[in-house]
């Protein structure tokens, strides 16, 4: 891996916390120049800084809210004007939600869409023309385990996933003779915050660390993994503990897993 992501320029969203810190964190360690993008700005200098201390040549800053999808097509032709290209593109914003179908407003319902699925796409739709024209990039894009499976008290989350494995198993195939990459991720429980920013039902913010997740995987460790599958160029991957299993017993066992699915403690 070393040298790969040497000067390569890429942006990351949702990169002021969580598995976008940790990704920033990594890139910079290779050398990387890095577009850091999220709602909170002080939180953005502060990974700035430290990815500057840790060997990023340039780090570049453009607060981004997902959710605003009008403003998504003006601040990528700002940051390509800092920066001229794209080289690696991580989807990484997002937001996720703890509650069951019939206690979640439709409002709720929306706002994951509109800030996972929609405003992802936004993205990567205005950015995509540059990596067309320079005839390079790769757009990776971090979904879920939940994206292949729903499970309870994710149902908004499980959709816009769902939604967003669509999307890109079709751009990918739209690209096979483009030197653009997709690479999907799909995390299973990770250590951060998600779940205390989760939304219920009424679309409060959770508040509370979810067991499963308190014992997931370190971020950092995730990182890593997401760097090699990028080497690699990877179309899909899982990452996790024993929840990965859920996507092949899905695939060959479903009504077994159905089952298990009802008694699955994930909160």
């Amino acid at each position: 891996m070393a040298g790969y992501f040497m000067n390569k320029r890429v942006w990351i969203t949702g990169a002021s916390s969580g598995i976008g810190e940790a990704l920033a964190y990594s890139f910079a360690e290779q050398g990387a120049h890095l577009i850091l993008s999220a709602r909170n700005e002080p939180e953005l200098f502060r990974v700035a800084g430290k990815c500057k201390e840790l060997g990023s040549g340039i780090t570049t800053i453009q607060t981004l809210d997902l959710s605003n999808h009008s403003s998504i097509s003006g601040i990528v032709q700002s940051v390509l004007s800092k920066v001229g290209k794209v080289d690696i593109l991580i989807n990484n914003g997002g937001v996720s939600q703890r509650s069951l179908v019939k206690d979640t407003s439709l409002e709720v319902d929306k706002k994951l869409m509109d800030v996972n699925y929609f405003g992802t796409i936004a993205l990567t739709k205005a950015l995509l023309p540059s990596m067309l024209t320079h005839h390079l990039g790769h757009i990776v894009t971090i979904t879920s385990l939940t994206g292949k499976f729903g499970t309870p008290y994710r149902s908004s989350y499980a959709a816009s996933k769902h939604a967003l494995h669509g999307f890109f198993d079709s751009l990918r195939a739209e690209l096979g003779d483009t030197a653009v990459k997709v690479t999907l991720v799909c995390p299973g429980f990770i250590r951060t915050n998600v779940s205390k920013n989760a939304l219920t039902g009424s679309g409060e913010k959770l508040g509370t660390m979810d067991d499963a997740t308190d014992k997931g995987m370190p971020p950092e460790r995730l990182a890593r993994k997401i760097l090699q599958a990028i080497e690699k160029g990877k179309e899909e991957v899982y990452f996790g503990g024993k929840e990965v299993l859920g996507v092949y017993l899905k695939r060959f066992f479903p009504r077994y897993f159905s089952s298990l699915l009802k008694k699955a403690k994930v909160r």
